[in-house]
């Protein structure tokens, strides 16, 4: 139900990097006054992070739950919907190609924009040309030319990714960080509406103007492609992040060698630091666990809605409405908890949330066509996905203390937590077939017991102790 957890992270060469975002694991923040917690949302850096939180999340759903309702529409069956949850694999395994950006730079384009923005920019046209390709399959008659497109999508979209978690931790400063993270989540999800609600009201305005049902949805395809535009004249009006730039002339970044040879390099220091750590297998399961109970139910949430009888339209409109607000709302709530409280307290208010919004689809499986319905289960679960969203993200960020491995190890995280909606997630489809739905949803809230028990666990061995101290460690030396 959740979207993944956008990307957030970072990809600093020097300390000023992740210690912002780890002040939720423990130490007191001060607090700004009223017009600065208002106004810091204009300033021109948060601004940029926020319309690249938008260009973040625009891919995903369409090669996710959009794509799910076009195949549904064609007639696809549901085992072979719930296997296309699999095509979400390069969010699962970016954290590969994840020192090829923070170690290469991208001919021509890094040379005119710089190192973080000449990556993103290639990574945009290459979305473009992925998402255009996808427009032009048929689900009915070429399910495996869909099946590459989409992952070509998603390989593209998982590679921006990256580079805009290193671009944000390296472009906000301290004050900015908090703000940063609240603006650049509410935007992903605003992406993603763009492309489920925003490409679903296309697709019925093009077929209402007189084209067949695979044409509406190749223009609408067609048209969201376009919307990456957003992402690449952002890209072009910010400026290269000091650190970046100071990285890219900087001849002990070519030190190691060849190419291959730095990637290596930045590769084995990144995991090898996170291996050590104390607890770090307890770690690395609770990340792969905490969004799965979210992800087992949002594989089939698209679906679910279609087969209970409500029209393409009704969905999307309760999505782009109260929908959208609640995202909002629950965002901010989220970034208002992550720093009001420590983070073991906000891990646990966003893990019992998302366990619990999943049983209002059951309880709407029961109800059964109902607008009223509908959008009561819309507005809770948006809500809290998006507190759930943001803790996990200050969570996931908080972990990320190492300046010199920041990127890889926030890619390798998340990449870990992209299991859950990929492999983890991909039988759904057949266990709704079998269970029926209500039991569907029941099943997909008690699937959230191991991630209460790793936290619990997590939280006996001191483990968010830690984190706070390495935070307020972290923000000692920089006052110094």
């Amino acid at each position: 139900m959740t979207p993944p957890t956008p990307a957030t992270s970072a990809t600093p060469a020097e300390p000023a990097g992740p210690a912002p975002l780890a002040g939720p694991a423990g130490a007191a923040p001060s607090r700004p006054s009223f017009v600065e917690t208002i106004t810091v949302y204009l300033r021109p850096r948060v601004l940029i992070v926020m319309f690249l939180g938008f260009s973040a999340g625009l891919p995903l759903a369409l090669s996710g739950s959009t794509l799910l309702v076009w195949m549904r529409e064609t007639g696809v069956d549901l085992g072979t919907i719930g296997l296309f949850a699999l095509v979400g694999t390069p969010y699962t395994l970016k954290f590969a190609w994840a020192p090829v950006v923070d170690a290469l730079d991208v001919p021509v384009l890094s040379r005119l924009l710089g190192r973080r923005r000449g990556w993103l920019v290639l990574t945009q046209l290459l979305l473009i040309a992925a998402i255009v390709g996808l427009a032009l399959c048929d689900p009915a008659k070429a399910p495996g030319l869909v099946a590459l497109g989409a992952l070509l999508v998603a390989a593209a979209s998982a590679t921006q990714d990256i580079v805009i978690d290193a671009f944000r931790v390296e472009s906000l400063p301290e004050n900015e960080q908090a703000a940063g993270m609240a603006s650049y989540v509410a935007a992903y999800r605003i992406g993603m509406l763009a492309s489920t609600a925003g490409a679903l009201f296309l697709v019925s305005g093009f077929e209402a103007a007189g084209l067949g049902k695979a044409a509406a949805w190749t223009w609408g395809y067609v048209t969201m492609a376009g919307l990456v535009a957003i992402g690449i004249v952002t890209t072009l009006v910010a400026t290269e992040p000091a650190a970046s730039a100071r990285a890219m002339h900087d001849p002990a970044a070519h030190a190691a060698g060849s190419p291959l040879r730095r990637v290596t390099v930045a590769a084995v220091g990144a995991f090898s630091e996170f291996l050590t750590r104390e607890n770090a297998a307890l770690i690395l399961a609770f990340v792969v666990f905490f969004k799965f109970c979210d992800a087992f139910a949002g594989a089939m949430t698209a679906p679910f809605v279609i087969d209970l009888g409500f029209s393409r339209n009704d969905y999307a409109a309760i999505v782009k409405g109260v929908g959208l607000a609640a995202t909002l709302v629950g965002g901010f709530v989220g970034g208002t908890l992550a720093r009001a409280y420590p983070l073991v307290t906000a891990m646990w208010i966003g893990a019992l949330l998302q366990s619990g919004s999943n049983l209002v689809f059951a309880w709407q499986a029961v109800v059964g066509v109902k607008l009223w319905a509908l959008t009561v289960s819309i507005i809770v679960e948006n809500f809290t996905a998006a507190i759930g969203t943001v803790v996990f993200v200050a969570y996931l960020s908080a972990l990320c203390h190492s300046p010199l491995h920041t990127a890889t190890q926030y890619a390798l995280l998340t990449a870990l937590a992209a299991i859950g909606r990929t492999y983890l997630s991909a039988g759904a489809g057949y266990v709704a077939e079998a269970s029926g739905w209500v039991t569907f949803f029941l099943l997909s809230a008690v699937a959230a017991i191991p991630s209460l028990v790793l936290l619990a666990w997590l939280q006996r061995t001191g483990h968010f102790r830690a984190l706070a101290a390495s935070a307020a460690a972290k923000r000692s030396v920089q006052d110094t």
